[in-house]
């Protein structure tokens, strides 16, 4: 599944709306990081590109409803979901600033694939050198 997060229920409706249009399913949820929309990994590709253009948008609109609430900068947050080779998942929470470089120069697959990985070698860690592997 793809991973979205959002903070603004009418912000995340949006999205699913979107996706409801593009024949898209979604799973929501709701947990102490935020509101997490689901979609499966197989879409098109125009319908993964259209999704991921409406996620900018949004992401930019959810930045503009946090500087006007009160104490908005401060309450800045950014977080991605790791799934754990257990089966488990957690959110993995990240400097505002740190997640935006990560998703101006990586999709969102490829950075969960690598949070997934880091998971993975943290929980079962190989002790060779890596030229040996």
């Amino acid at each position: 599944m793809l991973d979205y997060v959002f903070f603004d229920t009418a912000l995340r409706d949006r999205f699913v709306s979107h996706a409801h249009s593009l024949g898209v399913t979604c799973q929501f949820e709701e947990d102490r990081m935020g509101l997490l929309v689901s979609v499966p990994e197989d879409l098109n590709d125009a319908a993964e590109a259209s999704l991921e253009h409406l996620y900018d948008e949004l992401q930019a609109a959810q930045s503009s409803l946090m500087d006007q609430t009160e104490g908005g900068t401060q309450k800045h947050v950014a977080g991605f979901r790791l799934d754990l080779p257990d089966g488990q998942s957690c959110m993995v929470g990240l400097d505002p600033d740190i997640a935006n470089r990560l998703l101006a120069n990586f999709s969102l697959e490829e950075i969960q694939a690598l949070f997934a990985t880091v998971g993975r070698n943290a929980l079962n860690p190989l002790d060779s050198p890596l030229c040996k592997r």
